[in-house]
């Protein structure tokens, strides 16, 4: 006899059990090129060279190195391009959408005392949306291999510890609907019967066995295994969309200091906040050959995920002017701690077929959203070295070089069994990545014309899961004296692959990732 404790008048249910992948994390740890316009111009060099309001995010001393109070805002249009490649089958998806992507202010506070090297005192806020997840992704193709089934599959024959999920967890009861018992477990697995059980890998096997896409070989065996519905011997043409929207934003609160306007330093302590949410619908079909016994002839599989929570992190950082022209900058970035939360809701709908013709749909539609536990994510530190020189005030040139060790990314509470095994499997597929930063500016009286390049190495050891980055940027601007005005274009491409599921059936296409991003900055000195 199961036992419920209602709340589905409110359609959620609590629940304890897992469902982050390696993919999550590296969403919140890596980087994107935000900022003001004059920042992408020149791909965010701005380690060793400060003096704009978005060079905090690589070196907190930068705002030791303004003259004035300075605050400014920027608009940004950003538009994403996905080339998908699935078995030879090409599709393009475009996603484009407008923001606020940074607003700051910095005030300057000169120290006019005559006997004392420490010359000024700054100190700022500055906002930015540093991921933007406005996103679209589809996939479509012809699989010779695999159908969706083998998901389902895989978490019954396999998600009681490397056994079957036991029946009471597939079959209703009488009376019971489909929202009872999906809700039942993913309230009450692991528990201390089935302590190595969760109600994510069982509710999968629910949604499986309730859309009869698999069947249980024995029905009147607790422990039987699972099998598929879907016809062997043919094709499984399949189509994949992922759509995504939300933000990452950070605000630094930041203090530099100057002594002798030769050395700077500067602190910064961020607050972050984050709210992801992304929809993916899979669709499936076959013409694989028909028997007098029924089989599943289509397939769609809807979830829908939102994350949301706050972080921390801090940064320090110091800039030495050696001559005039020469600047080195030296900076660190911690660890950035989340604290998240899931909340999943999912919907099935197999239709199947015998010789006698097509059955009506099988519609598996729990309409509970899976509220889980809040977790924490701890993303990779960084530390970066820069190097500047000025040519005199008609222009310069600005390098970085970044390193972040990804295999240090770690869920948390780590004695949990599921982010333990999720933590071992990131130390040894992530890896230590290098990120370089070209920054040049030229000036023509109140001109400035602007160009940057970036490159940055791939998180995984073996390259293709996500790729290298290869970006071009440029830009001008124009002051008007006490307002200034910064437009930039950057470009960036990343290939990557797809996974669409992370068990049982792992398939997925090649992604060609083509961003391009324009950028306005209105800036003003008080």
């Amino acid at each position: 006899m199961k036992i419920y404790i209602f709340v589905l008048a409110l359609g959620l249910t609590a629940s304890i059990a897992q469902s982050q992948e390696i993919s999550d994390a590296m969403r919140y740890s890596q980087d994107n090129l935000n900022g003001t316009a004059r920042f992408r111009a020149m791909s965010g060099a701005f380690g060793a060279l400060g003096g704009d309001l978005s060079s905090i995010n690589v070196n907190p001393a930068g705002f030791a190195i303004f003259s004035n109070n300075q605050m400014g805002i920027t608009l940004s249009n950003n538009d994403t391009k996905n080339n998908s490649n699935y078995f030879g089958n090409t599709t393009s998806e475009k996603t484009n959408s407008f923001d606020l992507n940074q607003a700051g202010a910095v005030f300057v506070f000169n120290n006019r005392g005559t006997n004392s090297n420490w010359k000024k005192v700054s100190l700022g806020v500055n906002y930015e949306n540093t991921n933007n997840f406005d996103n679209g992704l589809y996939s479509a193709g012809t699989n010779p291999n695999n159908s969706i089934a083998n998901y389902f599959l895989s978490y019954a024959n396999n998600g009681n510890n490397g056994t079957p999920v036991p029946q009471q967890f597939v079959n209703r009861e009488s009376g019971e609907s489909i929202s009872d018992l999906y809700s039942f477990l993913g309230r009450n697995l692991p528990n201390s019967q089935f302590p190595r059980l969760s109600g994510f890998d069982a509710q999968q096997a629910f949604l499986g066995y309730q859309a009869f896409v698999i069947n249980a070989v024995d029905e009147n065996n607790e422990n039987s295994p699972f099998s598929s519905n879907v016809p062997n011997g043919g094709n499984y043409y399949q189509e994949n969309s992922v759509y995504s929207t939300g933000y990452n934003g950070k605000l630094a609160f930041n203090a530099a200091t100057s002594f002798k306007d030769k050395l700077y330093i500067g602190l910064n302590l961020n607050s972050h906040f984050t709210d992801y949410q992304r929809s993916s619908g899979f669709y499936e079909d076959n013409n694989n050959p028909l028997d007098s016994n029924y089989k599943v002839k289509r397939i769609q599989f809807n979830n829908d995920l939102k994350t949301y929570g706050t972080g921390f992190s801090f940064q320090a950082g110091v800039i030495a002017k050696l001559t005039n022209e020469v600047r080195l900058g030296l900076a660190y970035e911690s660890s950035t701690w989340y604290t998240l939360t899931d909340e999943l809701s999912q919907s099935l709908v197999a239709v199947s077929s015998n010789s006698g013709g097509e059955l009506p749909s099988d519609v598996v539609d729990p309409q509970i959203i899976n509220v889980y536990e809040a977790y924490k994510l701890q993303t990779p530190s960084k530390v970066t070295g820069s190097f500047a020189y000025i040519f005199g005030k008609t222009g310069l040139i600005s390098i970085d070089y970044a390193m972040k060790d990804y295999s240090n990314t770690k869920f948390k509470p780590k004695n949990d069994a599921y982010f333990n095994g999720l933590n071992s499997d990131m130390d040894s597929m992530l890896d230590t990545t290098g990120e370089l930063r070209i920054g040049a500016e030229y000036k023509i009286e109140a001109l400035s014309l602007r160009a940057g390049y970036r490159y940055e190495q791939s998180p995984y050891k073996n390259a293709v899961t996500i790729g290298d980055l290869t970006g071009y940027s440029a830009g001008l601007g124009y002051s008007f004296g006490s307002t200034k005005v910064d437009l930039a274009y950057s470009y960036a491409k990343r290939n990557f692959q797809q996974g669409f599921f992370n068990q049982g059936f792992t398939d997925g296409a090649n992604i060609d990732a083509i961003n391009n991003n324009v950028s306005l900055s209105l800036l003003f000195e008080l």
